[in-house]
This record gives structure tokens, sequence and C-alpha cells, in this order.
């Protein structure tokens, strides 16, 4: 079974409540979960939360959701008390500020699983990527290699910097007993400084696969991003 889970935090450090921001009328992660539903591969989709108000609020859309702690350190950690005993194959961590991402890439990941048996964990990197983008700390960018593996997440570059990088997409899918390993790691120095979780699992030898796209996903971090977006 492929599972598909929403961690949804309230109370975003940057953007209080944001997942509960409405889009055209519907708060912002029930935008997420109406287009993660879309998937054909996903056999369920959960919305993790951790507040008895998101509960409430989010009553009336009829979606599944799921109380968990609100002690994790990050959205993978969130995930991974859903799933701990559920018997799953591949777990695909949508994150709730991703109102534009749609099911064919949540697809295109899991397929990447059944393709190939040694991939332990993978994400999503855009060639969507401005100059501004690259000084804009919101904007996390990544690096990989020859084989697609990611090599280094940062969030701010000089536009003079001879490496290449992606816009990376905050997407991730993960074998279950990767997610259990990762877990079971404490937050490590580069994952606390940038607060990019996918640091832990770098930083700890569990590679990370990237998929590609030209798309221009556009997540949305800060009350900033709502107004360039049009979204207010």
């Amino acid at each position: 079974m492929n599972v598909g889970v929403i961690p949804a935090r309230l109370d975003s450090t940057r953007f209080p409540q944001k997942i509960l921001y409405p889009i055209n009328g519907k708060p912002m992660v029930v935008r997420v979960y109406e287009n993660a539903t879309r998937s054909e591969l996903l056999d369920d989709v959960i919305v993790a939360i951790d507040s008895d108000y998101t509960k409430k609020v989010l009553k009336p859309y009829n979606i599944k959701t799921e109380m968990t702690s609100d002690k994790h350190h990050s959205g993978t950690d969130r995930v991974a008390e859903v799933v701990r005993d559920m018997d799953v194959d591949v777990i695909v961590n949508i994150q709730g500020d991703e109102p534009f991402l749609n099911a064919e890439i949540i697809d295109e990941m899991v397929m990447l699983f059944r393709r190939d048996a040694s991939i332990k964990m993978a994400t999503l990197a855009s060639t969507a990527l401005n100059k501004d983008d690259l000084l804009d700390e919101n904007t996390v960018k990544v690096s990989i290699d020859e084989q697609k593996n990611a090599v280094k997440f940062i969030r701010s570059i000089t536009v003079n910097n001879s490496e290449h990088y992606f816009r990376h997409v905050g997407i991730y899918a993960y074998r279950k007993d990767t997610l259990m390993d990762f877990v079971k790691f404490h937050p490590t120095a580069g994952e606390k400084k940038l607060k990019l979780e996918q640091l832990r699992a770098l930083e700890n030898g569990i590679p990370i696969k990237t998929i590609i796209t030209d798309h221009a996903y556009q997540g949305i971090d800060t009350i900033e991003d709502i107004i360039k977006l049009g979204l207010n």
C-alpha cells in the first residue's frame, strides 16, 4: 500500500496558521488534500494535524485527519507517527503549503520506487530558479550529482557561485524502513542551523534521489508569497 501524509502543523513560525489560510474559499491544506487525492497510485491520503482548532476548521470538508503530537521536530517526524503501525510500502510526505502541487508528480515519485528497489528516499527539484531565488532564504536550493542524488541543500548563495542548483520542492517519499530509521536520529547540526529536515537524512548517510521537473512549483512560506501570487 502507498499512502500520502500531509503534515499540518498549526503554529508556523513565519506565517501563523498558514495551513488554514483560505485559497479560493478553502483552507490551504484542503487544497493540498484535494490535489493529492487525485493521485492514481496512492491508496490513502491523511492530514496529520496537531491542534483541536485545526480539526474543527477542517471538519466541514470531510477529509481524513489524524491527531499527532505537537512536539515533533519536523514534518517527517509527524508523518512517521501516522504510519508507524500501518502496513505500507511507500510513504509520500506532501507539504501542507504546496497548494499547486499536482497528483502526477506524486505518482511519478511512487513509480520511481517501483522501478528501482535500491531507492530509499526521494524528493523533487525544479529547474525554475532565477537570480532572485538564489538570494531568497525562503527558496531552498539543491545541487545534485550525475546519478540525480541530492548532494547539498542550502537557503541562500551568491549569484556568481559556480555550482549548479535547482529549486527544491517540499515533497518527499520514503520506504517505511527508511522513514523509521530517519526518526530514530536526533536533529543534526545542519538541520537545526538551516531548519531543513532533509539534512538529517543526508548527514546520516541516507541518499536522496531527485526527480527533475521544469514546472515552476510555488510553495507558500510567508504572507508575502500570498500577495505575490495574488491569493489575498
